[in-house]
């Protein structure tokens, strides 16, 4: 494994491969209040073809939370989250367009640009997904870019800010997305997760949709799935 920073955002690399340009990659996305690794597990869970290389960038904002370093791509109402939760309000994100926004696509979009000047890397061979805060910025950010991805990963995220990327959406038409989320999500809706598979099955993308019996996590089923997906997309590229 090697660290770098990557347009201004601290970034593991795990390499599989000899550093060919055409080594497939996976670009995963952490979620809010996680450590900048926490997604790194998954490059050994995740039943990969050999030689793919994982890139796992930290989000730009550091968080204090408890005695753990803690990052996020922007800050979230924690107080409203937890009024909603306290209350059974359904939290629907899907007009919302948060106030950091803008600044982490700007830096995503920063990464991604600076990103062939530090590693060998084929967009058309690469997947970019992300869990929770991860996913949705990751679904965001490949529904405007012009950057030909290979795969889309959503793993317990949800439909946000539609209205920004409901018209370029349709250019990703046929797109592969791994989507999942657990029934008993207390953070992130199930029903939400399902409107956020549904836009994107109108858009035309082709979402392979696993919903397990369970909360806010990517359990053991969900990481072998992923396995298959990542390897049936790569191999196709």
């Amino acid at each position: 494994m090697s660290e770098t920073v990557v347009g201004g955002l601290n970034t593991r690399i795990l390499s599989g491969s000899n550093g060919s340009r055409n080594a497939p990659a996976v670009i995963l996305l952490h979620g809010f209040g996680a450590p900048g690794d926490d997604l790194l597990p998954l490059a050994s869970a995740v039943a990969a073809p050999p030689g793919v290389r994982f890139i796992v960038p930290e989000g730009p904002l550091a968080l204090t939370m408890g005695y753990r370093e803690s990052r996020a791509w922007w800050l979230i109402d924690l107080a409203r989250l937890e009024a909603d939760r306290a209350a059974g309000r359904l939290r629907d994100l899907s007009r919302e367009v948060p106030r950091g926004l803008p600044a982490a696509r700007a830096a995503l979009e920063r990464f991604l640009a600076e990103l062939p000047q530090v590693v060998p890397i084929d967009y058309e061979k690469t997947i970019i997904g992300g869990f929770s805060q991860g996913a949705m910025l990751s679904c965001d950010i490949v529904m405007r870019t012009a950057l030909p991805i290979a795969g889309l990963v959503q793993l317990s995220g949800t439909l946000f800010a539609r209205q920004d990327w409901r018209l370029p959406a349709p250019a990703r038409s046929g797109l592969p997305v791994f989507q999942s989320h657990g029934t008993q999500d207390p953070l992130l809706p199930f029903v939400m997760a399902e409107q956020l598979r549904d836009e994107l099955t109108r858009a035309g993308l082709a979402v392979d949709w696993h919903s397990f019996r369970g909360g806010h996590e990517i359990p053991q089923g969900i990481v072998e799935k992923l396995g298959l997906f990542v390897t049936r997309v790569l191999k196709q590229t």
